[in-house]
């Protein structure tokens, strides 16, 4: 798996069509429920696995909540009743979405894209990693533990954060779910959760790195960046 910047000489996407088709790129500026945005998500993922819409990735806010994988277990729900608790069918356990978070849901046909699971994960790793560089910040990957890291050091200690979670599902080659960056959340409320499982390890965002990046220079980060790793986009209107 890729855990550095990738080349810009490289002589393709990491994860491309064939076809060199752009994928729709969409940004909703409201925050967007969670059910409102899986029932949509599950829409077009079908739409597309039919053959009826293009492929999507859309980016969006949601509110304070808490959503479990399904591999959550019940006692890393530390505060049940802190906010909403959503049952998910993305891969993972539990993690929290909410103000300062960018999420980017991924919808792309894998039919298209060589139908290999671990190379599609490696991608959304890849593309997350260069996201972070843009920031000069060294996003990294550890075995056994699912997203994307920072070490982070000081006189006499260091310790590893988390600061992108992955949590991704297929139906019909088709993806759908994908990735969230902590861009400005609030940290605390990440106490009402063990995230995805991890007893051991921190999260952190971009400013808490003491980077002031706002949400519209993330978008950008991540836009240069897919492109770079999975091909070109167009503007996209969301799904809801």
């Amino acid at each position: 798996m890729l855990d550095q910047p990738l080349n810009p000489a490289a002589s393709g996407p990491l994860f491309g069509r064939a076809d060199g088709m752009a994928a729709g790129w969409a940004v909703s500026a409201a925050p967007v429920a969670y059910p409102e945005a899986v029932a949509a998500m599950e829409a077009r993922a079908a739409a597309i696995a039919d053959g009826a819409a293009g492929e999507l990735v859309w980016l969006l806010e949601h509110p304070p909540l808490y959503t479990a994988g399904v591999s959550a277990k019940a006692a890393d729900l530390i505060q049940p009743d802190r906010f909403p608790v959503f049952e998910s069918g993305r891969g993972g356990q539990y993690t929290y979405h909410g103000p300062g978070q960018r999420v980017a849901y991924v919808m792309l046909d894998l039919t298209k894209r060589g139908r290999d699971v671990r190379a599609f994960v490696a991608a959304l790793e890849a593309w997350v990693i260069e996201a972070l560089a843009a920031f000069n910040v060294e996003g990294e990957l550890r075995d056994g533990r699912v997203g994307v890291w920072v070490e982070r050091k000081g006189p006499g200690w260091s310790r590893e954060d988390k600061i992108a979670a992955i949590g991704v599902k297929l139906r019909r080659w088709v993806s759908f779910h994908g990735i969230s960056l902590n861009v400005e959340p609030d940290l605390d409320h990440f106490g009402g959760i063990v995230p995805c499982g991890q007893t051991e390890h921190g999260v952190t965002s971009l400013v808490d790195l003491g980077l002031p990046v706002t949400l519209d220079e993330a978008d950008a980060a991540l836009k240069a960046a897919f492109t770079r790793v999975f091909g070109p986009v167009e503007p996209a209107p969301p799904p809801v």
